[in-house]
C-alpha cells in the first residue's frame, strides 16, 4: 500500500512546480520534501518528477498519478468533512482564512469571546492576502474581499470595507490637494482594486512611497509621509489621521465568508460561521446596512 504522506507530497510538487514552493506550502523543509519524493518513486519503482534547476515537471506517468492523486485526496477530504459535519458537541479545530487587515485589525479583538462560548473549539487563524482552496482542506472557512467562486463552496456576504483618504494631522500638505503625494502599493498589485482605486484618485500627482501591506500604509500615514486610501473602520479610530475629501467616486469592497457545501451542518462550523455573522453585524462600520 502506498504510503499516503508520500502521495501528499507529491500533489505539492506537481501543484506548485518546484520543491522550495511545496516545503512553504506544507511548512516543512525542501529535504523533506525531497526525502519523500525520492521514497515515493523508490516504491513504485518509476519517475514522476523531472527535476530540473529551478523547476520540477511531471513525467506523462506523473501526470497521470497527478490525476488519479487529486481524486484520492478529494475522497479524503470528503470523509473528513462527513465525519465533521456529524461530530457533537462541537469540538474540533477549525481554520479560518482571512484578509490581513481583518485579522490584525478586527478578528482577534474577538477571540476571547468566541472561546468563552465554544470551549471544545481550536479556532486557528491563518491571515492569506492568497486564495486558498475549501475543496483541499486549505481552509474550513474563509473571509474574502471578492465573492468566492469554487462550485463546491457555499458563500454569504457579511458585510463592506468603506475606504477613505487619510493623512497625519500634522501632513504639510494636508490642506492643499495639490500637493499631496500618495502611499500606494507595488507593481505587485497591479489589478487590485483598493490600487487602482487610489492611482486613479491620485492621477498625476507623486507616489511618495510604496508599500505592499495596509498596516504599513496606517503607520506610514502616521509617520506624516503622504496621503493613504486605508478603510474607514481602521483610520477612523485614530487620532493622529484626519480624512482628507477629494472629488473620485466612494470606494468599499464587500467582505463574504464561504465555506464547503459538505460541512454546513457541521456544529463547529455553524458555531464559527455564527460568531463571524454576530461580529459583524455588531460592528456598525463594517456592517452592510444596504441589505
Amino acid at each position: 500500500m502506498i504510503d499516503w504522506e508520500s502521495i501528499r507530497y507529491f500533489l505539492a510538487v506537481a501543484r506548485t512546480g518546484t520543491m522550495s514552493g511545496a516545503a512553504r506550502s506544507l511548512k516543512v523543509d525542501h529535504a523533506t520534501i525531497s526525502r519523500r519524493l525520492s521514497a515515493l518513486e523508490a516504491e513504485i519503482n518509476a519517475r514522476l518528477i523531472e527535476r530540473q534547476p529551478r523547476a520540477c515537471r511531471l513525467t506523462p506517468l506523473g501526470q497521470r498519478v497527478f490525476e488519479l492523486a487529486q481524486e484520492m485526496e478529494e475522497g479524503a477530504h470528503t470523509i473528513e468533512r462527513f465525519l465533521d459535519a456529524n461530530r457533537l458537541p462541537p469540538c474540533g479545530k477549525v481554520t479560518l482564512s482571512a484578509p490581513p487587515i481583518l485579522v490584525a485589525n478586527f478578528l482577534v479583538k474577538h477571540l476571547a469571546i468566541f472561546r468563552r462560548a465554544n470551549p471544545g473549539i481550536q479556532l486557528s487563524v491563518c491571515s492569506d492576502a492568497r486564495q486558498v482552496s475549501l475543496s483541499r482542506r486549505e481552509a474550513d472557512v474563509v473571509l474574502r474581499l471578492t465573492r468566492p467562486e469554487e462550485p463546491t463552496s457555499v458563500a454569504r456576504k457579511l458585510g463592506r470595507i468603506s475606504f477613505g483618504l487619510y493623512a497625519s494631522k500634522e501632513y504639510p500638505h494636508l490642506h492643499d490637494p495639490s500637493a499631496w503625494e500618495f502611499i500606494a502599493y507595488d507593481s505587485g498589485f497591479v489589478g487590485v482594486l483598493q490600487r487602482e482605486w487610489l492611482m486613479g484618485v491620485a492621477g498625476d500627482r507623486p507616489v511618495a512611497c510604496e508599500i505592499n501591506d495596509i498596516n504599513g500604509h496606517l503607520e506610514a500615514a502616521r509617520a506624516g509621509a503622504g496621503v493613504a486610501g486605508l478603510p474607514d473602520f481602521l483610520a477612523e479610530a485614530d487620532v493622529k489621521l484626519q480624512r482628507v475629501t477629494h472629488n473620485g467616486e466612494p470606494f468599499s469592497r464587500d467582505i463574504w465568508m464561504a465555506i464547503h457545501q459538505d460541512l454546513r451542518r457541521s456544529p463547529q462550523i455553524r458555531a464559527v460561521m455564527d460568531f463571524l455573522l454576530g461580529i459583524f453585524s455588531e460592528t456598525p462600520a463594517l456592517a452592510d446596512h444596504r441589505f
